[in-house]
């Protein structure tokens, strides 16, 4: 079953994933198109909607011609559950609770970075990373960006420097969870992923508790941390 989203929860969701003229939005169960015109239309993105009712397909278009956005709007037909949807930096849903959880595995293997946003209904235990509060009635939509994944354990080498160090990391979705590495002195007292970005408070480094912040690059994580004014930079590579 189709329904449209409000205008303005279209408006504030696009908002709080913050949608520029860089990014590629992937509306799933497009209906009327709504939300990849108005990406295109207010934010100067690249939208594409996917939408399985063939008749709802060709109104898009229709209302993406009127609108001269041909040019960066597309529609296409098709099953949300087998297309390719992976080179998206936004995707916005309006599908319902089972669904959501059906595409859950598929979304968190998505680019690190890629900002997922859903009208009404969230994730199950994936918590957002963001709750968005509409203006009209009690609406409300919830953002998630999805998180590298660094689960195992790693090896730190401090940058120009002699000091090093093992720690197990344990992820569930963007959170860090405690669990010392065999023979560390080090155990993780939690922490939390942006996407790349991480930020990991650790026991046992300098003096307690310590907050390393940086990002993951490839298989690499960069860290650094400031105590008593001095920066100290470490290359975190997995065991």
């Amino acid at each position: 079953m189709w329904v449209a989203t409000i205008d303005s929860v279209v408006d504030a969701m696009l908002r709080a994933a913050r949608v520029t003229d860089k990014d590629r939005v992937i509306d799933l169960g497009s209906g009327d198109g709504k939300i990849p015109i108005a990406a295109a239309k207010r934010f100067g993105a690249h939208a594409l909607g996917i939408e399985y009712n063939q008749q709802l397909v060709e109104l898009a278009r229709c209302y993406a011609r009127v609108e001269g956005l041909t040019g960066k709007v597309q529609f296409e037909q098709g099953d949300i559950f087998s297309t390719d949807f992976s080179h998206a930096t936004v995707l916005t849903l309006y599908l319902g609770p089972t669904v959501n959880l059906k595409l859950r595995p598929k979304l968190l293997s998505m680019r690190p970075g890629t900002r997922i946003v859903s009208n009404t209904f969230d994730m199950a235990d994936w918590q957002p990373d963001e709750l968005i509060e509409a203006d009209v009635g009690n609406t409300r939509a919830f953002l998630w960006i999805v998180p590298a994944r660094v689960a195992g354990d790693w090896k730190f080498t401090e940058v120009g420097g002699s000091d090093s160090f093992t720690v197990r990391l344990q992820q569930r979705f963007q959170q860090l969870e405690s669990s010392p590495a065999a023979q560390s002195r080090l155990a993780v007292q939690g922490g939390r992923l942006v996407g790349n970005r991480m930020e990991m408070v650790v026991q046992g480094l300098e003096s307690d508790p310590t907050t390393l912040t940086g990002e993951v690059s490839g298989d690499r994580l960069l860290l650094a941390t400031t105590k008593a004014r001095t920066l100290r930079r470490y290359v975190g590579a997995p065991m």
